[in-house]
């Protein structure tokens, strides 16, 4: 056995794969640019680290469950109030969530709050920030069966390993008093410590269809409101649904106009 295929095989099982892939070719650039061996080394660990990332960022998109095509090149920033563009940049990057705060994102239906979750989210990624997103309810049905099997515990320290978790569409879920304790265990289980972005059609007042009594309406409240960042669709942003129907409509009726003439 050769030396080359000695290396390559230590670098196996050291889980070194990319290096072993590569090294014939380093190699043979090393001898053509005279590389020192400190030069080689820094090259070969240097590949190693940046195919580990893109190999772990793969990873995160994956566990994500993202909605397709929801990034911020395909979000209509311009659709936006000045207000709201300004902290697009500051919450992409992601500072807030070493220190566990959250992000509430409300509006009517159809004015692009879930895409902007998403859209953040892809960025988060992108930092080396685990993130799941999942509707709400569809968590709640999970919770509920873990608790219902005596794994509330183990499900809830699953979900620790995510950085961020994204509830969509709070407001649609109609709790029952068991759906109601699993959802808050889970926010009073992050909270301070983990983010948790949320979206909802619901203002705060309006928590009490969620949550039912209000003791724990305002302790869940107080739970996410304390170090979070609020985004307000306000009423002066039309329905992305809205204007794609408008846009229909007047393409049909160009067309219409066109086959007439």
């Amino acid at each position: 056995m050769s030396s080359l295929q000695t290396i390559s095989r230590h670098c196996k099982r050291l889980n070194l794969s990319t290096v072993s892939r590569i090294l014939p070719e380093a190699l043979s650039l090393a001898e053509a640019q005279d590389w020192s061996l400190e030069n080689l080394l820094a090259y070969l660990l240097e590949e190693e680290v940046n195919q580990r990332r893109v190999r772990r960022i793969e990873r995160y998109l994956r566990q994500a469950r993202l909605p397709l095509g929801k990034t911020l090149d395909a979000f209509n920033l311009e659709g936006l109030p000045l207000r709201l563009r300004r902290q697009i940049p500051d919450l992409a990057r992601g500072e807030f969530i070493k220190q566990g705060d959250n992000i509430l994102i409300f509006g009517q239906p159809g004015t692009g709050k879930t895409h902007l979750a998403a859209a953040l989210a892809h960025e988060w990624i992108q930092r080396d920030y685990q993130v799941l997103f999942t509707p709400t309810f569809r968590l709640v049905e999970t919770l509920l069966r873990a608790k219902r099997d005596h794994e509330l515990e183990h499900q809830l320290k699953r979900l620790d390993c995510f950085a961020v978790v994204i509830l969509d569409d709070i407001g649609y879920v109609q709790q029952s008093r068991n759906e109601m304790e699993v959802l808050f265990t889970f926010l009073a289980e992050r909270y301070e410590r983990r983010s948790v972005v949320i979206t909802s059609n619901l203002v705060f007042s309006q928590w009490d269809q969620i949550f039912k009594d209000p003791l724990t309406t305002a302790a869940a409240i107080d739970r996410v409101v304390h170090h979070s960042r609020i985004i307000e669709f306000g009423a002066d942003i039309v329905s992305v649904r809205v204007q794609q129907a408008a846009q229909r409509q007047s393409l049909d009726a160009e067309a219409a106009e066109q086959s007439q003439g």
